[in-house]
């Protein structure tokens, strides 16, 4: 995590709004590391489609996935925080129909995915994160 996300999370979790960001418009991803098993933070845009909250793995149009993407593959239990609420999820990489379905309608929320779509070779992934249910094994809170 930068320093930029490390400030993003800390004023998000004290009830600020960072600058230049929208609250209702934040998403708090925890993953486990694939390699070190311990816990990271990345702050996200949140995307809250009529079924589940979804993040989307653009890495500001880098050519490689983010670091927690490649986490949640190996791991897909994570913990998200949004503005008044945290839960636990198991990320959902969605696929071919579902992930076609969802970027139509993430561009209309935010546009600007196309052109980070339109800037690598890869095909950004879309990932669902459906709540818990009771019984499943929880990443925790922070």
């Amino acid at each position: 995590m930068t320093e930029t996300d490390d400030e993003v999370v800390a004023a998000f979790r004290a009830g600020r709004t960072p600058p230049g960001m929208h609250a209702d418009r934040l998403l708090l991803l925890t993953t486990t590391g694939r390699r070190s098993g311990d816990r990271h933070t990345s702050p996200l845009m949140r995307l809250p489609l009529p079924d589940a909250d979804h993040v989307v793995a653009s890495a500001n149009a880098s050519p490689r996935h983010p670091q927690w993407f490649r986490n949640l593959q190996v791991d897909p239990l994570v913990h998200v925080e949004v503005l008044g609420e945290e839960y636990d999820a198991v990320a959902q990489v969605l696929t071919h129909d579902e992930h076609d379905s969802a970027w139509d309608w993430i561009l209309q929320f935010a546009p600007f995915f196309a052109e980070h779509q339109a800037g690598v070779d890869r095909t950004i992934p879309v990932v669902r994160l459906d709540r818990a249910r009771p019984g499943e094994p929880a990443q925790g809170a922070r």
